[in-house]
């Protein structure tokens, strides 16, 4: 696969030297590096390597990607620079038009960068459908029949689903980690992953809650993962986000699909750990609950729990993107406000 990827980075490189006109240039940036591109196909089949095996072309296939784009904006920059919409030279000293350009939401820009992160660990990133069942969202993750979670008054259920004898009751997904069971009945372990997605929840909005929002789910299942290897990974991914080292705490946490479970806290760094109304006005705001995965959940799984184990965390990005840039209510980032959004190109 290596060698594969050395052709794949040869060949990319030669056909952007040869591109003569901006349509060229785009043609070459799809097949490069859009979704259908030969370097997509590759990170989509890491699943059948060795977790090394992962780590190594992971990273290898990012860092050719990098190089790609680096190399397409310089052929760009050197296409426009010889451009001319007549047959004389263009007169730079004509004022130019204003362009309103876009730009990635912030929420989106973060997913990216996590995405990013997480493919040169020689993670796979996962997604499904934002519809659910109750199977995969309750059922397979230890859930209890009479769990106040399954209620209409926490989750959206599809009206006339639980009317029809024997059929599955489906739901607005109300969280991501029933992907974990329907991946790893898919993959079989061991599994490194990673699946970002909207989910929905029936509450009250304030600046710290929405009934839409991102999560970003992480999950390892190996014969052998210790509880400090979830640590280490959850240090990393902050510091990824923020650049930085993160003050962070751990508090005892209950999940049905966790054993133990935990919530991690980050220092809010709206008020730098003084309270706010983003943080409860206590210093510190909620940000990763996870834990062990559960035996019943690996069960599902059709995995032995005597043979395999797991961990898992699940970042709620919304927040992530309000401590990253200051943002003091969650509301803004989904009011499609662009007097606020334009502040994020």
């Amino acid at each position: 696969m290596k060698e594969k990827l050395e052709e794949i980075k040869t060949k990319g490189l030669a056909k952007i030297e040869s591109v003569k006109t901006i349509s060229e240039l785009e043609e070459v940036r799809k097949e490069l590096t859009g979704k259908k591109s030969k370097l997509s196909e590759i990170l989509k089949s890491m699943k059948d390597l060795s977790i090394e095996e992962k780590k190594t072309i992971g990273m290898m296939a990012t860092e050719i990607k990098t190089i790609f784009t680096e190399k397409l904006q310089e052929k760009q920059e050197k296409i426009i620079a010889t451009m001319s919409v007549l047959d004389e030279p263009i007169d730079l000293t004509i004022p130019g038009k204003k362009i309103n350009s876009a730009a990635l939401h912030p929420i989106t820009q973060m997913e990216q960068d996590l995405n990013d992160a997480f493919l040169s660990l020689g993670f796979e990133v996962y997604s499904e459908d934002d519809i659910s069942s109750e199977k995969y969202s309750f059922d397979n993750l230890n859930f209890a029949k009479n769990h106040p979670a399954r209620q209409s008054m926490d989750t959206y259920w599809m009206k006339g689903t639980e009317e029809k004898e024997g059929a599955e009751r489906l739901c607005l997904r109300p969280h991501l980690t029933g992907g974990s069971v329907r991946y790893l009945l898919e993959h079989g372990a061991p599994a490194r992953f990673v699946y970002p997605g909207r989910v929905y929840r029936n509450e009250t909005t304030d600046a710290r809650h929405e009934r839409a929002f991102i999560q970003y789910e992480a999950l390892i299942v190996d014969k052998d993962i210790s509880f400090s290897s979830g640590m280490v990974m959850i240090q990393a991914i902050l510091e990824k986000v923020f650049g930085r080292k993160i003050k962070t705490r751990m508090r005892e946490g209950f999940f049905p699909f966790t054993e133990p479970g935990y919530e991690i806290d980050m220092e809010c760094l709206v008020c730098g750990g003084k309270g706010c109304k983003v943080c409860n006005h206590n210093g510190w705001i909620e940000v990763m609950p996870g834990g062990v995965i559960h035996p019943n959940v690996l069960k599902s799984a059709r995995l032995d729990p005597e043979e395999w184990t797991g961990f898992y965390t699940n970042i709620g990005l919304d927040r992530l993107v309000m401590m990253r840039y200051g943002v003091d209510d969650v509301r803004l980032f989904h009011s499609a406000d662009l007097r606020f959004l334009k502040q994020f190109k």
